[in-house]
């Protein structure tokens, strides 16, 4: 089968994405990708591979990046993922990464010319064994689309897949879900070769901020389930207090690893406010920005306690008119700052985060509470 060329590799990306085998690898099981396995041919879920690492994938979205938990949360249970304030900000859509050593690449093409199939040399592209030989092994020139200059370009061989030297080859990654994104297709090189301890010369080359952005998009928070007095019914004209007991929120650390190169970045998200919006312009909320700050022991607001109904709360909410069979819907986020240090003493601030919850909130028209 020939290689194809553009514009016809869009539509087949596609396709091969949907319903072909491709092949990727790995180095041993500590370096396999977040997010668990993918299913192989058969039905079964669990990956074939042998002690080398090698694997096969139905997609090449998947990255080596490995993130861990410094302060050891593991993102389950009741944790929820966090928004950016940013609606234009996100993660970097694709990066390269390094994924096989000669001996592993010479391996995986030796397994390809047996079982047959197509081999992913780009998140876009996909070669036959016939061409990964004669680029790899025979060190012949093969063209390479430029997505950003709409023209081929050519890509040098390489003689017996680079054995005896000290490197990678690497090759694209896209970010899961973003596969068929336009900015995906920036990463458009032919799987390249990189001495050992460098890290390629091209503006997808990965980074610390890189790093930083992808555990960003791991992390997890506490759900933001605030304590009221009353509970769900209010009183017109008298205060709701609101608060959230210490301990409950403190900083989340996700630390992100790219194997083979020493790039690493710990990205912190620090809870530094409760936002209010009492879900009817017939309110008011304390303070009048809606905005409780986080107490030092990380606490927000004050409790309630008996003989406190008249007074006005550090955190809380006075609702002015009745909700007549249908309730406010309160809705209450917490704002989490972002920061991140990386390798060589890299850092800097990502978009800030937010998490919101909404509940019900009945009010009734009684003027007066037992004290």
């Amino acid at each position: 089968m020939p290689r194809l060329t553009a514009p016809g590799r869009a539509k087949w990306a596609v396709a091969l994405a949907a319903g072909s085998v491709l092949w990727a690898a790995g180095v041993a099981n500590a370096d396999k990708p977040v997010g668990g396995t993918t299913p192989t041919p058969g039905g079964s879920d669990k990956p074939k591979g042998d002690a080398n690492g090698r694997t096969l994938l139905s997609s090449v979205s998947q990255s080596r990046i490995q993130v861990t938990y410094p302060d050891g949360r593991t993102g389950s249970g009741s944790m929820e993922d966090l928004t950016s304030v940013d609606p234009n900000w996100e993660p970097p859509v694709c990066w390269y990464e390094p994924v096989f050593t000669p001996e592993q690449l010479k391996s995986a093409v030796a397994d390809l010319k047996k079982n047959g199939g197509m081999g992913a040399v780009n998140a876009h592209e996909f070669w036959t064994s016939g061409i990964f030989v004669d680029h790899y092994e025979e060190g012949e020139e093969q063209d390479n689309f430029d997505v950003n200059s709409s023209k081929n370009t050519m890509a040098n061989g390489y003689k017996d897949y680079n054995v005896g030297k000290d490197g990678m080859f690497w090759r694209s990654v896209v970010r899961k879900g973003h596969e068929h994104d336009t900015e995906a297709w920036d990463c458009g090189r032919v799987m390249f070769w990189q001495d050992a301890g460098t890290i390629p010369d091209d503006p997808h080359a990965p980074t610390p901020e890189t790093l930083a952005a992808y555990a960003y998009d791991q992390i997890d928070v506490p759900k933001t389930e605030v304590e009221l007095k009353p509970q769900t019914k209010s009183t017109v004209n008298l205060p709701t207090w609101v608060w959230l007991d210490k301990g409950t929120f403190k900083e989340v650390k996700v630390r992100a690893e790219l194997p083979g190169t020493g790039l690493w970045a710990e990205t912190t998200a620090k809870p530094v406010a409760l936002h209010l919006e009492p879900g009817t312009a017939d309110a008011e909320t304390f303070p009048a920005s809606g905005d409780c700050e986080i107490n030092a022991d990380g606490s927000i607001g004050t409790p309630y306690t008996k003989g406190k109904a008249d007074e006005t709360p550090p955190c809380g909410i006075r609702y002015l008119r009745a909700s007549n069979g249908e309730p406010y819907q309160l809705s209450a986020s917490i704002t989490w700052e972002i920061s991140w240090e990386g390798t060589g003493g890299a850092q800097g601030d990502l978009p800030d985060g937010t998490f919101e919850t909404t509940q019900d909130m009945e009010v009734q028209e009684i003027q007066s509470i037992n004290r």
